[in-house]
């Protein structure tokens, strides 16, 4: 085997990779026009609260969507100009997977199975794309621990895909809405774990909580002012 000798100075080149999950309504769409010049996937028709943004975006219906996209940003100039790829949400590509999966296979336990399989490769391939920041946004789970406390984290269909996903990112955010004194609500990252709420920042760059703008946590974790 050929030595390819790289150095990690040169990762950042690559783009930075993101997961953020968090509750139906807690703004996950609306952080995409916060990214740098994106083109969205969307697999669950939910991007009317970003409409007055104007964002490119293409629809994922079935698998062969998918894969055209691939092909679509792994060899079209057309796909040059933007800078980040936003797939909105992930959690919902594994139910147009699964779906696909249950058609082909009377087992569930083997579509599941299979939905797994599938959905690793395709999160590595797109989390991969050289050159571009990736934003996959997942939905929120609950699971109780044995000391009865409820956790939160980000939710795909089946156990083995959920435990998954959060080693494919090296950032993991949850979108947080709380209530401020006033009884307003206000929305922010977290970026780090507090035992009941999983998050992680590899890079070491984020604060326990960030504003509600990926761009601006990009630029930290490259270390642009």
């Amino acid at each position: 085997m050929a030595i390819n000798l790289k150095m990690t100075g040169d990762l950042s080149l690559n783009g930075v990779k993101l997961l953020v999950y968090g509750q139906a309504g807690a703004g996950k769409t609306r952080l995409i026009p916060t990214l740098p010049n994106p083109v969205a996937l969307s697999a669950e028709g939910g991007l009317l609260s970003i409409r007055e943004h104007n964002i490119p975006y293409i629809e994922i219906n079935n698998l062969d969507d998918l894969y055209e996209v691939y092909r679509w940003l792994e060899s079209s100039e057309e796909a040059k100009q933007f800078e980040t790829l936003a797939i909105d949400s992930i959690s919902e590509v594994a139910e147009v997977v699964l779906a696909s999966e249950l058609k082909s296979n009377r087992d569930g336990r083997a579509a599941y199975g299979e939905m797994a399989n599938k959905m690793a490769e395709i999160i590595r391939v797109f989390r991969d794309i050289p050159g571009k920041h990736v934003y996959m946004s997942a939905k929120m789970g609950r699971t109780q621990d044995e000391l009865g406390r409820i956790l939160h984290g980000p939710m795909m269909p089946g156990n083995t895909l959920t435990q998954q996903i959060p080693y494919f990112f090296d950032e993991v955010l949850a979108m947080r809405v709380e209530k401020d004194a006033e009884g307003n609500e206000q929305r922010a990252l977290m970026c780090h774990s507090d035992g009941v709420w999983q998050a992680k920042d590899r890079s070491g760059k984020l604060s326990m909580w960030e504003a509600p703008d990926l761009g601006t946590v990009i630029n930290k974790i490259m270390g642009v002012e």
